[in-house]
This record gives structure tokens, C-alpha cells and sequence, in this order.
């Protein structure tokens, strides 16, 4: 088991902005705060801050043409992204605590559709989120990644930007096919992977909780002594189906992942040997202070 501390992440951006009544659409998401309500984005870091979240991640999740479309992409797409970097940053200055940001590099052609991925189109897409980002992130975050060729494009891009910050890959699960993440590859495939692109983390997100479980009994073996590894669950109904369509529609969340009950789950997870944990969409402040009460316990 690693001798890290545990390491609490933030909750999901996108539900919060709507929860505490930022501007909130889809299909532009959780980017659409950025131009028509930027404080919103600072407040919505900041009830994560509060909670105790030691980790958070930057706004440019929805930053890709799948969400804003084409035209305004390529218009303000670096620009937005720059934003979202200094309105994470500004949360940290204005929370006074020591906090680390992460840059989010999401999937580039839509979340749990690794099908729909375009490598010749990838470059176009990430390069203005990583210009955008650098001058405010202290590491990188590719998240809900759906398949390894989705990591190597993140590498690739930092390559070519010449940053040398740290690399943390997150996978997202198939939860109707355990032991894969969407692209039907194998986890301990894709974790092998994450290690050879020289990630310093390997996380799985955006899945349901009990498939993060049977992930970290793969991963933690790898990882050990290597990279840190841990989870942040979603709350939604079904991952396979309503969100398959990301811009569909608003998905519904589960009733039975209340704090308490996430908090068994990643109480789990540290037991197995994770250290960092946090929540993805629909995991408020409430369950990251739960997870902040776990890791200080972990630490007394």
C-alpha cells in the first residue's frame, strides 16, 4: 500500500454550477459560465475548497466543439480555456489555502465515446486547451478518457507543447463490462499504458462506483511504487445509456449515494490502497466534505 497521504479531489463542475444556479445548458454544459457568468465558476470552486477539497480542476472540460460548437471554438477556444485556468486560480488566492489546480484535458469528440474518436482531428482540438491552460495549472488531468488512444493524445500534446509538468490519466469504465474501460480495452491494459506515457497518477472517473472497485483491485498492483492511483464516481442512473447521448438531455442521479454511502465506497477504495479520491458529476460539496472527514481520519 502506498505511504501517501490521502489526497481529497474536488465534485463534479458541471452539476454544482447548476445546483447553486449558475447559467447551465446543454449542449454547451458547463463551459457556458465561462462567458455569460465567470464569477459562478469561482464560486463553484470555492464550495469545493470549503468542503476541503484539496485538488481542483479546471472549467475546460466542455471547452471542446462537442459542446460549444465549431465556430466558437475556433474563435475563443484558447481563450476560454485560458479563463478557466485564472478563475481556478483566482478561487485558490481568494480561498487562502494551499491548493493544488488541475488542468482538465477531456475527451475531444464527446464523453463514453471513444468510437467517435478522430486522431488526425485530435491536435486541433487539444493544443489550444493545453496554450490556454499552461500559465495557470500546476499538473495536468486527462480525464474521462475513454480509450489509450485518448491518453496518448494527451501525452502527445503536452510533448508538443514542451510541458513538463506532472500527468495524471483518469479512465472511464464501461460499467456494463467490468474490467474495461469504454473502448472495450482492458483495464490493465490501459493502466500499463498511463504508466509507459509516464503518468504520475492513474484514476478511473465518471463511472459508477462499484466499477471503480473492481478497477483499483486491477490497477493498485501496477501502480504501486510507480504512480498513485484512486477514483471519483459519478451519481447518474445508468453511464451506458441516457449519458451515451452527452448532449441529450439533463441524466438523472441515483438516490442511494448520499454522503454517507459514497463514503463507504471510497472508504473502500483507501483500504485497497488509493489516494486520492473525489466525485464526479452530481457529487456535491456535502460529499467531498464526507471525503475530507475520511482522509483526515485516515491521517489520525
Amino acid at each position: 500500500m502506498s505511504v501517501n497521504p490521502v489526497m481529497v479531489l474536488d465534485g463534479g463542475m458541471g452539476r454544482e454550477l447548476m445546483r447553486i444556479g449558475a447559467p447551465f445548458r446543454q449542449p454547451e454544459w458547463s463551459a457556458i459560465a465561462l462567458w455569460e457568468g465567470p464569477d459562478w465558476v469561482v464560486r463553484a470552486h470555492l464550495n469545493f475548497i470549503e468542503a476541503g477539497a484539496q485538488l481542483i480542476t479546471t472549467n475546460s472540460y466542455a471547452i471542446v466543439p462537442f459542446h460549444i460548437g465549431h465556430d466558437r471554438f475556433d474563435a475563443d477556444g484558447r481563450n476560454l480555456a485560458a479563463l478557466s485556468g485564472r478563475l481556478a486560480r483566482r478561487a485558490v488566492a481568494e480561498s487562502g489555502r494551499e491548493v493544488v489546480v488541475a488542468g482538465s484535458l477531456p475527451p475531444l469528440f464527446g464523453s463514453y465515446r471513444p468510437d467517435l474518436f478522430v486522431q488526425e482531428q485530435s491536435a486541433a482540438i487539444i493544443d489550444p486547451l493545453v496554450d490556454g491552460l499552461s500559465e495557470s495549472v500546476d499538473l495536468w488531468l486527462g480525464e474521462t478518457l475513454g480509450s489509450i488512444a485518448e491518453a496518448r493524445t494527451v501525452r502527445a500534446a503536452l510533448d508538443r507543447a514542451g510541458s513538463t509538468k506532472p500527468l495524471w490519466i483518469s479512465y472511464t469504465l464501461d460499467d456494463h463490462r467490468p474490467g474495461t474501460v469504454r473502448s472495450g480495452e482492458l483495464v490493465a491494459d490501459a493502466v500499463q499504458a498511463a504508466l509507459d506515457l509516464g503518468a504520475v497518477a492513474v484514476l478511473f472517473n465518471c463511472c459508477q462506483a462499484e466499477t471503480i472497485t473492481g478497477a483499483l483491485a486491477t490497477a493498485v498492483p501496477l501502480t504501486e511504487g510507480r504512480a498513485r492511483t484512486g477514483g471519483y464516481a459519478n451519481r447518474f442512473l445508468d453511464s451506458h445509456a441516457d449519458e451515451v447521448q452527452a448532449n441529450a438531455g439533463i441524466a438523472a442521479f441515483r438516490d442511494d449515494l448520499d454522503p454517507s454511502a459514497y463514503g463507504e465506497f471510497v472508504e473502500q477504495w483507501i483500504s485497497m490502497g488509493a489516494t486520492l479520491v473525489g466525485g464526479c458529476c452530481g457529487m456535491n460539496p456535502d460529499h467531498i466534505a464526507r471525503l475530507t472527514q475520511l482522509a483526515h481520519d485516515r491521517r489520525t
